[in-house]
């Protein structure tokens, strides 16, 4: 990963606070091909991904309830036991 330093630097995936501040339209349009790293003190500190991007991670990939009828342990007939002791004491 580079830091995108200058004008004319070869197209990079990272940018220091400063630089990301200053041309936020390049970082904005970059994104469109892939994340771009925004650093704070040397540090990756933040990502800018566009609306697909973030869309395509984001999206829900069915209920709970789907997920649990896939589990492979649903047919693992496993037998539990419930705990029936009593409740804590709270706390003061």
């Amino acid at each position: 990963m580079t830091e995108h330093t200058a004008p004319d630097s070869p197209a990079t995936d990272s940018w220091t606070l400063a630089n990301a501040k200053a041309r936020l339209s390049e970082v904005i349009d970059r994104a469109q091909a892939g994340p771009q790293i925004i650093t704070r003190h040397g540090k990756p500190n933040a990502v800018i991904v566009s609306v697909e991007e973030w869309a395509r991670k984001t999206a829900r990939k069915g209920t709970l309830a789907e997920f649990l009828l896939a589990s492979p342990l649903r047919s693992a007939d496993l037998k539990l036991e419930r705990v029936h002791d009593a409740p804590h004491d709270e706390l003061p």
